[in-house]
């Protein structure tokens, strides 16, 4: 009784199992054999065609180009290896890869993506004479970059399916590159990108770039340019760079977008943040003076702070003009951390910028809390603090907009396929860090270092009034855990014209090797032969004479009479008037070169009088 139960169990088990087993192969024939045109070929679904990207005045720099590639359609092909040896010459694709490709389960595949012009040919008469049955023409979109490496950066990169990789391309990728809607669209077309680059500025910043990266043999270069009234960027450039249309043949390396993701010690340029963050504060005025006999002292630092000079009495004007360390730390004293901590941030010091830019860094700002000793001083002349490219020329837009830090703009406006406007970007003011009284103050400041005796005098363009500042940092070295003694990071920030500012320029040199290492020899020469060109093409007017030269800043009383003590004192911004007491002192040889105002003197401020001392003054 139980034997026939159990086989009763059985009976019911097998037939199950030839029912589910006949269903299967129904439904294979069915696909297969029957109905093979049920399934939609891939190769009949709608295409995108990604939208351009192009500069402020429409040039085209990124653009879509139709191929063909080669499909198979497996449900109608009747002899794998008749396909393979008819598609194998023409393509140049061994037989066995075809066949293999062939045999996969999928019943769709790709044979070659975006064949040759004359490959396409040829397949096509092979297929218009039957001879490749299940063998399809599909037309794709191929990513084209008319002008090569131009802001390759910027621009970025997209894979073989059309899809943003990098910059961009991958920022922007839904929007140029739209999802399907209507499976009965034949085409469907992505969203115009303008950019804010301008493409004859772009193509001059980077032609100064690579010369310079050259004459210097640095690790590489990075010049920024952008519009001082709103914060668009008319130039981004980084060498070593790259060609998206082929950027498979250079290293990983070069396609990063370094003014955006790299993050490095600032240097001097960051003094005019400290300085007009000092001043705004109220912790110095244009009035204050500190004494620089070569280095930073301070009782809770053990070893001194260095100054690359003997600069003696200095104020404000003269940290700017002479880029004075020990005076930039010696007026951070001024403040409490947190302040001086809070007014960095202010001008965007330790945030993205929130550019489009995939990856973009933070740079470093450490919160005050963690501060040692060392740091305000440090910070005050830009070391022991990071910043990237384009968090530099951002926080200069305060300067050049009576205080207000301005959005930095990359993208100028985005346009449907049918020309509708659908987002334009303007001129948008984030965060007010300084009075319009400072911020006039700190160019005038600047301007005064791109005069005789400034360290940014290389930076000068003829007949242009130019505010600058130089920096040249060194490298921080992990794996000895100090400083560098062979690397360094020379840079120049201009804005000019002064008196009415239109164009800022942020030249960065990386780790130069060809022996000049000082921002104010290698970078300010790049400011000032990047600004020739820009002046030209923007036709910026330009004065036949020269400007109106002073000491950097305001003052409400005249000069204090001068009184000869122990040590020179500063007599910048003196007129000739004012120095002919001077004449009829004994003991001390006076020589007045020029007429004006005093705009050097030798020997220094602070500088010891001893009887016979020889002083010239230099005026302009």
């Amino acid at each position: 009784m139980e034997e026939k139960k159990n086989f009763s169990r059985l009976g019911v088990v097998l037939i199950i199992l030839g029912i589910a087993v006949l269903l299967i192969l129904w439904r294979y024939i069915s696909l297969m054999l029957l109905t093979p045109n049920e399934i939609e070929n891939p190769a009949r679904q709608p295409v995108v065609e990604r939208g351009p990207i192009l500069d402020r005045n429409g040039r085209i720099l990124a653009i879509q180009t139709e191929l063909d590639s080669v499909t198979a359609w497996k449900p109608e092909i009747e002899s794998n290896e008749e396909i393979a040896a008819q598609l194998a010459p023409v393509l140049g694709i061994p037989e066995q890869s075809i066949l293999d490709i062939l045999s996969r389960q999928s019943s769709f595949a790709y044979i070659k993506r975006k064949i040759t012009q004359s490959e396409s040919i040829q397949v096509r008469r092979l297929i218009n004479d039957d001879k490749l049955k299940g063998i399809n023409l599909q037309r794709e979109f191929d990513r084209t970059y008319p002008e090569e490496h131009l802001a390759s950066h910027v621009l970025g990169i997209v894979d073989v399916d059309n899809r943003g990789l990098e910059g961009l391309e991958l920022s922007y990728d839904s929007l140029l590159r739209p999802e399907i809607t209507d499976s009965g669209a034949e085409i469907v077309y992505g969203n115009q990108l303008f950019l804010t680059l301008d493409v004859n500025i772009q193509y001059l910043t980077e032609t100064v770039a690579r010369e310079a990266m050259e004459e210097h043999e640095a690790d590489s270069v990075m010049i920024l340019v952008m519009d001082a009234q709103n914060g668009d960027l008319l130039a981004v450039a980084s060498v070593p760079d790259f060609n998206p249309n082929v950027y498979g043949n250079f290293p990983v390396a070069y396609r990063q977008n370094r003014p955006a993701v790299a993050a490095y010690e600032p240097g001097s340029v960051f003094k005019i943040f400290s300085i007009a963050a000092l001043l705004e504060v109220g912790g110095i005025s244009s009035y204050s003076s500190f004494v620089c006999g070569g280095s930073y002292e301070n009782p809770d630092i053990p070893v001194p702070i260095k100054c690359l000079g003997v600069h003696g009495q200095v104020n404000a004007a003269d940290i700017i003009k002479y880029s004075c360390n020990a005076g930039a730390a010696y007026a951070s004293d001024s403040v409490e951390a947190p302040v001086f901590h809070d007014m960095l941030v202010r001008f965007g010091f330790g945030t993205e910028t929130a550019l489009p830019f995939p990856g973009e860094s933070n740079g470093l700002l450490k919160p005050a809390s963690g501060w040692s000793a060392r740091s305000k001083p440090t910070i005050a002349f830009g070391q022991e603090i990071s910043t990237s490219a384009v968090q530099v020329i951002t926080a200069a837009t305060a300067f050049t907009n009576d205080g207000y830090v301005l959005e930095p703009h990359i993208v100028k406006k985005i346009v449907s396929p049918a020309g509708d406007l659908l987002e334009e970007t303007m001129r948008k003011p984030l965060v007010d860090a300084l009075s319009p009284e400072t911020a006039r103050a700190m160019l005038l400041m600047m301007e005064t270092a791109t005069q005789t005796g400034g360290t940014a005098r290389r930076a000068a363009i003829e007949g242009v009034r130019v505010s600058a500042k130089t920096g040249t940092a060194q490298v921080f070295d992990p794996v000895t855990g100090s400083y560098s003694t062979q690397d360094f990071t020379a840079s120049c920030l201009a804005v000019f014209p002064t008196d009415a500012p239109e164009i800022i320029i942020y030249v960065v040199i990386e780790h130069p090797k060809a022996g000049e290492t000082y921002g104010g020899r290698i970078a300010a020469p790049v400011v000032s032969t990047l600004g020739e060109s820009i002046v030209d093409y923007l036709n910026i007017p330009r004065s036949g004479e020269t400007a109106f030269s002073h000491d950097g800043t305001v003052r409400i009383h005249g000069l204090p009479p001068i009184v000869l003590g122990d040590a020179l004192p500063d007599l910048t911004g003196y007129s000739k008037r004012q120095l002919l007491p001077l004449l009829d002192i004994d003991d001390v040889k006076v020589t007045i070169s020029g007429s004006g105002w005093v705009v050097r003197q030798e020997p220094a401020a602070g500088t010891p009088v001893r009887p016979g001392i020889k002083l010239l003054l230099e005026l302009e």
